[in-house]
């Protein structure tokens, strides 16, 4: 039986987690190589009108008495840019599997998608949005940038609020070069400066894909009767929050129109979704996340 996610949760070696959870996945971030006007020879092929005349092989012309191209391959390395929201609603535990979290579970996943990155020999780089800040580690590639990348992983800790647009602005200037971005929220702030960011991005020409987490108890309501909850988000609340058993109904209805709002907000601006509890295998979650958008729906 697989490792779940709790049972992840409390390994100390990321590494080894990253690892176990990649062990036949068999997914990339796209597609290693492509044709065109490359380097390295892959086949001949018929003229086409439109074909480039440099690309006629001549000595197979006089052969064959017709007209070839060469077909060539070259690397289609794009960069990966991980987004993580750290604000402090990312810290909602699971109550099905102690000792797992939104937190865990996002920046686990976006840890995975590094090493995919690192492994086709892709530049990644790597935004934290915590305390009102975002914090950048610039796009690189290598082992190295790997291991920067997953220290910055696991330092981040559950605090604040988003940061506001303004300060998104300048995390926006990274991704000049065509990109995959891989955010990772539980999208409870939506619409946000976050969401502006990924719509942005999205209207830049960017490959956008959005993991929206949730615990089961927020898809279904099943907290535990009687505790009482304070707002994470907002600073210096004293408000408590009590769901009891004849709140379940609205508190479902509230939340199912809250993510058909983001799925639909996602739709409008072209930004692949796919929606997630923390409970699932992370494996499944990774292969539905790396599928390509047009490849498939959102999932719920």
């Amino acid at each position: 039986m697989l490792p779940t996610p709790a049972l992840l949760a409390h390994a100390a070696n990321l590494d080894l987690v990253i690892r176990h959870v990649l062990a036949g996945l068999g997914h990339g971030i796209h597609a290693g190589r492509e044709r065109g006007a490359g380097v390295e020879f892959s086949e001949y092929r018929a003229y086409a009108p439109g074909d480039e005349w440099r690309r006629v092989d001549w000595k197979l012309l006089a052969r064959a008495d017709r007209y070839y191209v060469r077909e060539a391959e070259r690397d289609s390395h794009v960069a990966a840019w991980l987004w993580l929201d750290a604000s402090a609603s990312m810290a909602e535990p699971s109550y099905a599997m102690p000792g797992l979290d939104k937190l865990w579970f996002a920046r686990t996943a976006l840890a995975c998608v590094a090493a995919i990155a690192q492994r086709q020999g892709d530049a990644f780089g790597l935004v934290v949005c915590a305390d009102g800040r975002a914090e950048v580690t610039p796009a690189s590639r290598g082992p190295r940038q790997l291991q920067r990348v997953l220290a910055a992983l696991a330092r981040a800790s559950a605090s604040g609020t988003l940061p506001a647009a303004e300060a998104m602005k300048t995390a926006l200037r990274i991704a000049a070069a065509p990109a995959v971005v891989f955010a990772a929220s539980d999208c409870l702030d939506w619409p946000s400066p976050l969401s502006e960011a990924l719509q942005r991005l999205r209207h830049l020409r960017h490959d956008v894909r959005l993991l929206a987490l949730r615990t089961q108890a927020e898809v279904d309501g099943s907290f535990p009767s009687g505790v009482a909850y304070r707002d994470r988000e907002t600073s210096g609340s004293e408000v408590l929050h009590r769901l009891l058993p004849t709140d379940r109904v609205a508190y479902r209805d509230r939340v199912f129109q809250h993510f058909a709002g983001v799925a639909a907000h996602c739709r409008q601006h072209d930004i692949a979704l796919t929606q997630a509890r923390i409970e699932e295998p992370l494996e499944a979650v990774l292969r539905g996340w790396l599928r390509p958008p047009a490849a498939r729906g959102a999932r719920r």
